[in-house]
């Protein structure tokens, strides 16, 4: 898997906050190395305001995101992932669909910052914290040593960096 752009899938029910801020930053944090895309088993139809505030605060760039189902990633002409991950409960329990090309997957879960309920404050810090932990865990990826990295060693990594904060 060495010297080879990898094409990433982000996966959350409702493909607004979560899998979007992660499609973003490691679009960022991979440049050349990694294509990352987002979807949601049940999408909300629009990205969350507060995800694209974390965005636009770390200096990302959020042109193109869009809230959308998995199916635009499971049918005939579709990128062919390497990577799968899902970010929430949901989305890890559900039944997805059959991926061509058998790429690696791993659960990455963590709340639903969206979900949070509280005043604005508490709500915002939920998505910075989100937004935190979502690149914790995609630089730790993307330091990887793919090329020295069997399937079985590949697997036992990315979930390790699933229990990271």
């Amino acid at each position: 898997m060495a010297n080879q752009t990898y094409n990433v899938l982000f996966l959350c029910t409702g493909n607004s906050a979560r899998s979007i801020m992660a499609e973003a930053i490691l679009n960022e944090e991979g440049k050349g190395r990694f294509h990352a895309y987002s979807a949601g088993s049940f999408p909300k139809g629009a990205v969350n305001p507060l995800a694209l505030a974390e965005l636009e605060k770390a200096g990302l760039p959020a042109a193109g995101l869009r809230s959308k189902s998995w199916d635009e990633f499971a049918g005939p002409g579709a990128p062919q992932m390497d990577f799968i991950f899902t970010l929430c409960d949901y989305a890890a329990g559900e039944v997805c669909p059959v991926w061509p090309g058998q790429p690696v997957s791993a659960h990455w879960g963590m709340s639903d910052p969206a979900a949070v309920k509280g005043d604005r404050h508490a709500v915002e810090r939920a998505f910075h914290e989100t937004f935190a932990m979502l690149g914790n865990r995609i630089r730790l990826f993307t330091l990887l040593p793919f090329e020295r990295l069997d399937h079985i060693r590949l697997h036992h990594e990315l979930r390790g960096i699933g229990q990271t904060a």
